[in-house]
């Protein structure tokens, strides 16, 4: 996907959001706001992008975000159980309706056979909604692995969106 492509999924986004008047945040681990920088690219952004918490560390996953430590010690950083802790988080601290979250081990090193490197945990959600979670595993290269990450956790965000223009039209 190009910057082209990405810029355009990006420009989607917004649309559907302001739309419904909501606004977006991130919380992001792996992909180390690129998310962020990628919405932000969209003059008018600020109408529904609100803010990006980059939390790379263990520390900053609890103190930004409020991930519990013992979920990190039992499931570590790239898991659903943290992911979805971030998303709740970042809901919790920002002003934004809608949340993702991504975690992973992007590579080139890092990975482990229960979670090889291309493992990528996401979290999304709206304020008052579940939370849902998925983990998907992507071949490639450090920036492959990051760049499909950024492409699936806007594609989610879309259908987050329309999904709540759906559920209020």
């Amino acid at each position: 996907m190009t910057d082209e492509k990405l810029y355009q999924l990006a420009e989607r986004v917004g649309k559907a959001l302001k739309a419904k008047g909501m606004m977006m945040a991130t919380a992001e681990s792996c992909t180390g706001g690129w998310i962020a920088q990628v919405v932000t690219a969209v003059p008018g952004s600020s109408a529904w992008f609100e803010r990006g918490f980059v939390v790379y560390t263990y520390i900053s996953k609890r103190e930004m975000l409020g991930v519990k430590a013992e979920t990190l010690e039992n499931f570590g950083a790239v898991s659903e159980q943290t992911v979805r802790e971030m998303t709740a988080g970042a809901l919790e601290r920002s002003h934004a309706q809608v949340v993702v979250s991504v975690s992973g081990t992007a590579g080139p090193s890092g990975g482990t056979a229960q979670k090889p490197v291309g493992t990528v945990c996401f979290g999304w959600g709206a304020k008052g909604g579940a939370v849902q979670t998925v983990v998907k595993q992507w071949a490639g290269d450090r920036e492959t692995v990051r760049r499909q990450a950024v492409v699936f956790a806007l594609e989610q965000v879309l259908v987050l969106a329309e999904a709540e223009a759906e559920a209020e039209g």
